[in-house]
């Protein structure tokens, strides 16, 4: 009988992708959700209400389980305090593996804003007692597309930088590999990328007819994002999306996806043709 396993962010593009491989396998699994209306209906699934700061709420899902995924919760200026309190309720549950979805390159002083967050994340998970794995994973090849304005000019101040962006099929069957057996995987940090490095003038060539990559400066970055009146640290945040490719933070494919997956990781190139 298979081991049962926790799933957090199942209503969500990454999370929901993972549930259905696990139930395809027919794991049992407990989702944690905010909203169960939203919840993916799957077989072998328990569907239970359980936000991230809920500590109660978190300890009754995860009693009895011992691997859990945890995918990270929203861009907000609490995120890393959300996710300490999960973990810490994690823990006292007696869940025994934490599997977390980082970010490739975490650290303190991250290009990247967010990856400091999955950096102390990281940190958090490893005085906390739990075996773990990471699974830091590149920008998400699929998310490309969104990068475009209305008038198909991707801008931002990425330079000439590449990225190894990856696939959420391919996190999903990582993820799936992991989680199907965590003992192989404790202690393990992997990092998840596409086949190649890619720079966002072949993301607009990918994207066909129409579509032009703009290199703003920094400065441009900021003045052209003003206009959604959001925080400073939401800017800083997209705005170093694009200074992470430019200094190559982003770059450097790894074999990670192959080794898991026993399959390559999938061409950007395919991805849009996927989504087109």
């Amino acid at each position: 009988m298979p081991q049962p396993v926790a799933i957090t962010g199942a209503t969500g593009q990454l999370g929901g992708r993972v549930a259905r491989r696990l139930a395809a396998a027919n794991i049992p699994q407990t989702l944690l959700v905010r909203d169960p209306s939203r919840a993916p209906q799957l077989p072998g699934c328990t569907v239970l209400p359980a936000a991230f700061t809920d500590h109660d709420a978190v300890i009754a899902a995860l009693t009895g389980v011992p691997t859990a995924l945890m995918v990270s919760a929203s861009e907000t200026p609490d995120r890393v305090a959300q996710h300490q309190a999960f973990i810490d309720a994690a823990a006292a549950a007696g869940v025994q593996h934490l599997v977390y979805i980082s970010f490739f390159g975490a650290a303190p002083d991250a290009t990247f804003t967010l990856a400091r967050d999955h950096w102390a994340t990281e940190q958090h998970i490893r005085a906390s007692g739990m075996r773990f794995t990471f699974l830091r994973d590149n920008l998400y090849a699929d998310f490309m597309p969104a990068l475009a304005g209305l008038d198909g000019v991707i801008r931002g101040p990425a330079g000439t930088g590449r990225a190894a962006m990856v696939a959420q099929d391919d996190i999903a069957d990582a993820a799936a590999a992991v989680l199907t057996s965590p003992a192989a995987h404790a202690g393990r940090t992997y990092n998840l990328t596409g086949p190649d490095d890619v720079s966002l003038a072949d993301v607009a060539a990918l994207l066909g007819p129409g579509f032009t990559y703009h290199p703003e400066t920094v400065e441009e970055a900021y003045r052209s994002r003003a206009i959604y009146n959001a925080p400073s640290w939401q800017l800083d945040a997209w705005v170093s999306t694009y200074t992470a490719i430019a200094d190559g933070s982003l770059a450097g494919p790894t074999t990670d996806i192959a080794t898991l997956t026993g399959h390559p990781p999938t061409p950007l190139k395919e991805v849009l043709n996927r989504a087109a």
